[in-house]
């Protein structure tokens, strides 16, 4: 998409209903006697929010091609069934390769309708879980902090300037060590140096996303150690995150292994978000799905004298 569709409607004297429906037709034009579902192997599937009031669109995009295949409204298990429908078993069973952030209204209905398929959990959403364990803790000791029962604040000036250098450290601990600014090292030495629990649960994070920077052999190994390390830290975020890796285990190493993640199909969230942006919105979901499947789909409809 090239422009928005109020532009449009100025430049081809037509109403803004008339813009979607003509993009459903093109759209429509140039799938008769094709499927975009054929030949799939490997899939990634994620939800995207559209609209304000928490409205999403489930998509599914194809890792061997880049291509978006399947869009539709909800982001629930019936939504992830209608695609699988739509597949149908015999091409189910061919999937090899499924791709998605850990959700269980994705994996439950993959694990049923494509059993074959290699379950793959998103890297960067697992090290997101470790992030926003992180930052419960850090919430924690701000608050500790902010009412005066830091340990070693001999006074409440002390304290408040304990509170002010925790609020104000969030991004020393969720940034990588290399993307550090001078002033975020310091502000990372300082929780070192004052709050012991805060920089285990920072190094816990940064364990859990190193263990992608290993083959797989060895990340097997690593992220059981982490596990234990989880187990033992006694900080509730992290063990309840160390459950939820657990239950993870296979298809966090099956990531590592095939080296898949779901960065693509972020990529084709980002364009979706900007073709909604560029539209000013979209009063029907279904022209939104069809502008997105003719932009990132690939199906690029023949213009006179190109």
């Amino acid at each position: 998409m090239q422009t928005s569709k109020s532009a449009v409607t100025v430049l081809m004297r037509i109403a803004w209903r008339t813009v979607g429906a003509i993009v459903n037709r093109v759209l429509a034009d140039l799938l008769a006697g094709k499927d975009p579902l054929e030949g799939l192997r490997r899939v990634g599937i994620d939800e995207i929010s559209y609209r304000r009031g928490y409205e999403y669109l489930t998509i599914v995009v194809c890792h061997d091609t880049g291509r978006l295949v399947w869009a539709c409204p909800g982001r629930d298990r019936a939504t992830v069934r209608r695609f699988f429908d739509q597949l149908g078993p015999a091409r189910a069973g061919l999937l090899t390769h499924v791709s998605a952030d850990g959700a269980r209204w994705i994996s439950d209905v993959v694990v049923e309708k494509a059993p074959n398929a290699i379950r793959c959990t998103d890297p960067f959403h697992v090290v997101s879980w470790a992030t926003d364990a992180l930052d419960e803790v850090r919430r924690a000791a701000w608050n500790t902090a902010r009412a005066g029962q830091k340990p070693r604040a001999r006074n409440k000036n002390t304290a408040t300037g304990a509170a002010r250098t925790l609020k104000r450290a969030r991004w020393a601990l969720w940034k990588n060590p290399n993307n550090l600014t001078d002033a975020q090292r310091a502000k990372l030495a300082w929780i070192a140096a004052n709050d012991h629990r805060l920089y285990r649960a920072y190094l816990l994070k940064e364990g859990l996303r190193l263990i992608y920077a290993l083959p797989v052999t060895e990340a097997a190994h690593a992220l059981n150690a982490w596990l234990g390390w989880a187990q033992r830290s006694r900080i509730p975020a992290f063990v309840a995150l160390g459950r939820r890796v657990r239950a993870h285990r296979r298809s966090i190493l099956a990531a590592i292994e095939h080296d898949l993640s779901n960065a693509l199909i972020e990529s084709t969230n980002t364009k979706i978000r900007l073709i909604t942006r560029r539209a000013y919105g979209f009063a029907r979901t279904d022209h939104l799905i069809a502008l997105a499947t003719l932009a990132l789909g690939n199906h690029k409809p023949a213009l006179p004298g190109r």
